[in-house]
């Protein structure tokens, strides 16, 4: 099985640490170790570093070479702009299609947290093994949820097929993706439905065929590319085509549309967390909701349910915080409560065209 890494968000949900230049999935938020290079360690020595793929931009080709010096040059794939995940996952099916069309794939993430490793790499071998003796085109890997979580989307749960390890294995019936609160709370309460990661195991000539049928027209501009893949002509192919494809999520533009046949899902708790954005690094890091969260050099003083965060040398003092976050960083102190983290990606935006937009 081959294994991709995606590692081309900015990040915006998790500014300042993470920006343009630096994104999060680089930056040593968690340990002494990038979560990126966390994410290529995980999956060590179950999986070769030979089998491991890494998309990402192509701004940050020289970061990703010089963390991940250990996955063959030629494992790197750079998208030369930025286009969402739909022509991300698109362009990484097609030209793994030119190589081994057949053989399953995992698909993964750079940014996220994984406590429980094992169960994790046993869902991969489970799912591996489902897409190769079980024919089953396309296997879901997901959480069992913890939280109303509107932010992601989630698979509801069709008849159960297997249990092993505490992983158990379901048809799948249907994602909803990013639901409102109070479906979500339904949701939750159900529990016949999981969190959909983003991680999947399909084959790429599986993964083509979807975009034939529900993507054609982004589908002729990723054949160009793909005729074009291992021959001189790819790079100027890449660079043209690439940038017309439109701009739209995997789930929209695919998962949505999946039909259920011999479609299954892998639901276990892997102590996952997503880290992309300040309010969910707290919970994932907090071992009760009152914890406050430090990093750095930090004082703190009657506070509950907050994170304080400082990548400088200066002392950093909280005193009666609630439900707060403060992360300093040299050049940036930010300062809200949890909930106002939805509004700090405006906030950056905002920042271009202005005397501030380096901060971006």
């Amino acid at each position: 099985m081959k294994l991709v890494i995606f590692a081309g968000g900015v990040g915006s949900r998790l500014w300042p640490l993470s920006r343009k230049n630096t994104p999060k999935q680089f930056e040593k938020i968690i340990g002494d170790k990038s979560t990126l290079q966390q994410t290529v360690e995980r999956l060590s020595p179950q999986f070769s570093f030979s089998d491991i793929y890494v998309a990402t931009g192509k701004r940050y080709e020289e970061t990703v070479r010089e963390q991940l010096s250990q996955i063959p040059p030629q494992n790197f794939i750079f998208e030369p702009e930025m286009r969402d995940v739909g022509p991300a996952i698109g362009l990484v099916a097609y030209l793994l299609n030119k190589k081994f069309p057949d053989e399953p794939i995992a698909i993964l993430w750079s940014d996220h947290l994984v406590k429980h490793i094992e169960t994790f790499k046993k869902s991969l071998k489970l799912a591996e093994e489902a897409v190769e003796k079980e024919h089953s085109p396309f296997v879901f890997i997901a959480q069992k949820a913890r939280f109303a979580n509107q932010n992601m989307g989630w698979i509801e749960l069709g008849v159960k097929k297997d249990e092993r390890d505490g992983i158990e294995m379901y048809n799948f019936k249907r994602l909803v993706y990013r639901p409102k609160l109070g479906e979500a709370q339904t949701f939750l309460k159900d529990k016949n439905f999981v969190w959909n990661l983003g991680y999947f195991v399909s084959t790429p000539a599986f993964l083509v065929s979807m975009y034939k049928a529900y993507a054609p027209s982004m589908q002729q501009g990723l054949e160009k590319i793909s005729d074009a893949f291992e021959t001189d002509r790819f790079e100027e192919t890449l660079a043209q085509e690439y940038m017309l494809l439109r701009k739209v999520s995997f789930d929209d533009l695919i998962l949505v549309k999946l039909r259920p046949d011999n479609v299954l899902v892998l639901s276990a708790d892997l102590g996952w967390s997503d880290v992309g954005a300040w309010e969910s690094l707290k919970e994932a890091l907090s071992t009760n909701e009152e914890e406050t969260v430090t990093k750095g050099k930090v004082m703190v003083e009657d506070c509950k349910d907050s994170l304080v965060f400082n990548y400088t040398d200066q002392l950093l003092v909280g005193i009666d915080l609630d439900d707060m976050l403060i992360i300093n960083t040299g050049d940036v102190i930010l300062v809200c409560p949890k909930k106002s983290v939805p509004k700090i990606k405006k906030l950056v935006e905002s920042l271009s065209g202005t005397a501030h937009e380096h901060l971006a």
